[in-house]
């Protein structure tokens, strides 16, 4: 249903850094890049998520109220994603943990604010 997913950047080499080693864990690597655009993907027919500098040579900012959701497959990988997001730089938004009978998931943010979650639904 979602084909991929762009944040925006101000400081592309230390967020593509941050994405390499995070999305590394799930065993996703660059699909596509240019000078002002990277993306990875696990698969090239699976979503992706992509950073970019702002086509309108704006500074890139938060969306209030947005997040991208990563299906991690396991509860241990939910812990994994975000241990190493904290580890990359990113900040705390909710540590790992149950979040009703089936879904299990923790939050973060990247190195320019964008909010993140990691998550598994299943018992």
């Amino acid at each position: 249903m979602i084909g991929y997913v762009t944040l925006g950047t101000n400081k592309l080499d230390e967020a593509a850094k941050f994405y390499d080693d995070l999305l590394a864990t799930l065993g996703a690597s660059r699909m596509m890049e240019s000078d002002r655009f990277i993306a990875w993907s696990a698969d090239p027919k699976s979503p992706a998520i992509s950073i970019c500098k702002p086509f309108d040579e704006n500074a890139a900012t938060v969306g209030n109220g947005v997040m991208v959701a990563i299906p991690a497959g396991t509860r241990e990988m939910v812990d994994t994603i975000y241990a190493k997001a904290l580890e990359l730089g990113g900040t705390d938004e909710g540590a790992p943990g149950q979040r009703s009978d089936t879904f299990y998931a923790a939050y973060f943010r990247d190195l320019d604010g964008n909010k993140l979650n990691a998550f598994y639904f299943g018992e």
